[in-house]
C-alpha cells in the first residue's frame, strides 16, 4: 500500500512538473474599465476619469513562462485643468496592443499570474471639449501612436480570469505649444473568459 501511495504521489509531482514545461496555447475574450490621468508638470493638473476596454487575448507558454499578446478597443478619458480653473476634457478611442511576458503559480484550475510588457496604442478617434472659460488656446495636439508599459496581477479560476494592471506612459503624446511634457497613465480592471 505504501508503494502504491508513493507511486501515485510521484506520478502527480512528475505530471505537475511536465505541465509547467509543456507548451500550451489559450485564447479568450476580456473586457473592463480603466481610469486614465495625464501625467504633466507645471501649469496643468489632471483628473482620473473612467473609460472602458474590450477585446481578445492569447497566451502561449511553457517552462513556467508565457507570452500574452492582446488587442483591445479602448475608450480613455482624462482632462487638463489650468491653475485658473480652465478645463479641457479629452477622449481617445484607440486600438491597444499589449505584448506581455508573465508567469503563473498554482494548480487544479486556480492560479495567480504576474505580467509585464509594452503596450502599443493606435489612436482611432480623439475629441476635446472645453468647459466654460476655456478656449482653443488650450487645445492639445495629440500624436496618433504612443507607447506605455504595463504591470499586472491576475487570478485564474477555471475559465474565468480577473486582472488588475497599471500602465505607465513612456511616450510624450502632446506636441501643442504651451503644454508641458504630457504622458498618459492608466489603471485597468478587467474580467476575461478563456474560450479554449
Amino acid at each position: 500500500m505504501k508503494k502504491l501511495l508513493l507511486a501515485v504521489m510521484f506520478s502527480f509531482i512528475a505530471y505537475q512538473g511536465f505541465a509547467q514545461l509543456a507548451p500550451t496555447f489559450q485564447f479568450g475574450v476580456k473586457g473592463g474599465v480603466n481610469f486614465a490621468k495625464f501625467k504633466t508638470e507645471g501649469m496643468f493638473d489632471s483628473e482620473n476619469q473612467g473609460g472602458y476596454y474590450g477585446g481578445l487575448w492569447a497566451r502561449v507558454g511553457g517552462a513556467g513562462l508565457h507570452l500574452q499578446p492582446e488587442v483591445y478597443l479602448t475608450g480613455k478619458n482624462s482632462s487638463f485643468i489650468t491653475l485658473s480653473g480652465q478645463e479641457n476634457n479629452v477622449k481617445f478611442t484607440s486600438l491597444d496592443v499589449p505584448v506581455l511576458v508573465g508567469t503563473k503559480f498554482g494548480a487544479a484550475g486556480i492560479g495567480l499570474r504576474l505580467n509585464t510588457g509594452p503596450v502599443f496604442t493606435f489612436v482611432l478617434d480623439e475629441t476635446q471639449k472645453f468647459l466654460p472659460a476655456a478656449s482653443d488656446a488650450f487645445k492639445g495636439n495629440f500624436k496618433d501612436t504612443f507607447i506605455a508599459w504595463q504591470f499586472g496581477l491576475g487570478i485564474d479560476i477555471g475559465k474565468l480570469s480577473i486582472d488588475g494592471r497599471y500602465e505607465s506612459g513612456l511616450s510624450e503624446i502632446n506636441s501643442a505649444a504651451g503644454y508641458p511634457t504630457t504622458k498618459l497613465n492608466l489603471y485597468t480592471l478587467g474580467v476575461g473568459f478563456r474560450i479554449f
